[in-house]
């Protein structure tokens, strides 16, 4: 019978933290990329069982919120469950907790199966079914990100080699990692990433340019940047973001 809901544990390597010991974002994002591919093997709609029939997976949005920071000292577990299902889109859930069950973060992202040859969107009956849990991680029914106007932060880079997927484009946690690098310096440093909206709009290719743009946005909470990416050769926008960072409480 195929598990609904799937479980994974995670040790954190040395080389998946930041300088302070904290565990990167981009490294969750790999973890969350790795066991939604896991669960999908086990469900019969992992991207190589697509493939013969000239169709894969693509992430269209993506919610991770962090509820505290996570550290390289603890061993991690990630659960995850496809929750809906519909012409268009299926939604996976996400929940990151340490050994012992306690939270540390939740996500849930809404993906889309691409006709390889069209590069377009084909409907999800074309898929075999498999279990779904009606519950969310998180509550969100992706509301539009506003596009960024007018930049205050700018950084270009190269999509190289090492950046590429199995769909031999930009893998999508390369996107966020150049955005949050727009964030100014002393709120990356003293601040915690909480909250990280993406939406993904189209694709980057091997050896093209790519522009991350942000701004800061008003918000009472927390310091909220806007983020974009585009392809500096004809200004296609592949991503927009939001970002909310916390201040980092001290230790005692």
């Amino acid at each position: 019978m195929m598990a609904p809901i799937f479980e994974k544990g995670f040790t954190v390597r040395s080389y998946e933290v930041d300088s302070k010991g904290r565990v990167r974002v981009t490294a969750i994002l790999n973890y969350l990329q790795e066991v939604a591919g896991d669960h999908a093997r086990l469900l019969g709609v992992a991207v190589r069982d697509l493939l013969p029939q000239g169709l894969t997976w693509v992430i269209s949005r993506m919610h991770l919120k962090l509820f505290a920071e996570v550290s390289s000292r603890e061993e991690l577990l990630l659960r995850t469950w496809p929750s809906t299902r519909d012409a268009r889109f299926t939604c996976r859930e996400f929940e990151l907790s340490t050994a012992d069950g306690r939270l540390l973060g939740a996500a849930t992202a809404s993906f889309a199966v691409l006709d390889i040859a069209t590069r377009r969107p084909v409907e999800t009956s074309r898929l075999p079914a498999y279990p779904l849990v009606a519950r969310r991680a998180i509550v969100d029914d992706f509301a539009t990100i506003p596009r960024l106007a007018e930049p205050e932060s700018e950084l270009t880079f190269r999509v190289g080699r090492e950046e590429l997927d199995i769909n031999n484009h930009l893998n999508n946690v390369v996107y966020a990692g150049w955005a949050l690098e727009t964030v100014p310096k002393t709120v990356a440093e003293q601040s915690r990433l909480a909250d990280l909206e993406i939406v993904f709009r189209s694709e980057a290719f091997y050896g093209e340019t790519v522009v991350a743009r942000s701004s800061i946005m008003a918000d009472a909470a927390h310091d909220t940047y806007l983020h974009q990416i585009v392809r500096a050769e004809d200004g296609l926008e592949l991503a927009r973001l939001i970002s909310r960072w916390q201040p980092e409480v001290a230790e005692h």
